[in-house]
């Protein structure tokens, strides 16, 4: 009799180690939860030569408690599956423990139809690559939990906000539907958020500076008011609890933004 792909992740968790059931539950439950994010440029930790270019996963950490520590391992110009392709998603299975989180929010370089090496097809490849992630963090007896991509800055003539997205997050929303996985609809909160700041001053959200205008990237501003999108919606999910976030409601200062020199 074969397995399908859900009864194998259920047998990869009951195989775990006794240590890590049973007996170890308590040793397991005294430990700090991690929170992982896997990504691309949009959430990634930025250093000095790229300052004030800021990822969201670099504020996330404002609004939750210092005992759910933030692993961010989101890259610049990584898509689902060039992630999957150079092993970093090894590197966080790895890592990753019982209890654990593991936030995935891809879609930006997946869209990048002339590239095979990152390239995905919204209904079939990005999902396929996507379940890889929810598979591995099960299987270890963390918990998966999807992020649909944060916006770019498009405007049509009328000054209304545009999707740029494509299917790619109603992809993701179906496949959180069908695995049962939290969902964090960031697209359409980032979108509502831009309609309501407008053409003119979503330009202090993003990474527009004297020599460059992006509109895809973000300054501090931008990266702050995107991790309390996210945020928020960790708590809308009941992924978290209302005493593992803060400051929701707080103005977070741009001061606590830094941009450490890059590893030689």
């Amino acid at each position: 009799m074969s397995l399908n792909r859900r009864q194998v992740s259920l047998a990869a968790v009951a195989a775990l180690p006794l240590a890590l059931s049973g007996v170890g539950t308590a040793q397991a439950s005294q430990r700090h939860r991690t929170l992982y994010i896997a990504g691309d440029s949009t959430a990634a930790q930025k250093y000095a030569d790229a300052a004030p270019e800021t990822g969201w996963g670099m504020a996330l950490p404002f609004f939750l408690h210092k005992q759910l520590p933030v692993s961010n391992h989101a890259v610049n110009g990584r898509s689902s599956k060039s992630f999957v392709d150079e092993g970093r998603l090894d590197v966080i299975l790895a890592a990753i423990r019982p209890g654990d989180l593991l936030l995935v929010q891809f879609a930006h370089n997946d869209e990048k139809v002339a590239d095979p090496t990152r390239y995905t097809e919204p209904w079939s490849t990005y999902q396929d690559y996507l379940r890889l992630y929810i598979d591995g963090a099960r299987a270890r007896g963390a918990r998966p939990v999807l992020a649909t991509a944060v916006e770019r800055r498009k405007f049509d003539a009328a000054g209304n906000a545009v999707p740029t997205h494509g299917d790619y997050p109603a992809a993701m929303r179906a496949l959180a539907q069908e695995e049962r996985v939290a969902l964090l609809d960031v697209q359409a909160l980032s979108l509502a958020l831009w309609q309501r700041i407008g053409v003119e001053g979503t330009k202090t959200y993003f990474n527009w500076t004297a020599t460059e205008q992006d509109n895809t990237h973000f300054n501090p501003p931008g990266a702050i008011a995107v991790a309390r999108l996210v945020a928020g919606e960790l708590l809308r999910t009941r992924v978290l609890a209302p005493q593992d976030v803060r400051r929701l409601g707080e103005e977070i200062p741009q001061s606590w933004i830094t941009w450490p020199q890059a590893a030689a």
